[in-house]
């Protein structure tokens, strides 16, 4: 945010792409019913994002892979 000039998204490239995926991805893809449920959807495609589906920006790997190569599939929680 420091760095954005007001009105010019493509400052952050990085945070317009996931906008977009995400947009594109879930929120077009879904009725939310209530709080809960829009948490429920949301927690779901967030761990698709990370833990199932492959990045080409990091060699087609899952981003969970680069926090836990030891091959963890998530953080103890």
């Amino acid at each position: 945010m420091d760095f954005s000039r007001p009105g010019k998204p493509t400052d952050n490239g990085f945070i317009e792409a996931f906008n977009s995926k995400l947009r594109a991805e879930c929120l077009n893809a879904h009725w939310f019913m209530s709080l809960a449920d829009a948490r429920e959807k949301l927690e779901d495609w967030r761990r698709h994002y990370n833990e199932d589906r492959p990045h080409s920006a990091i060699g087609y790997n899952v981003p969970i892979a680069m926090h836990f190569p030891d091959g963890a599939t998530s953080p103890s929680s």
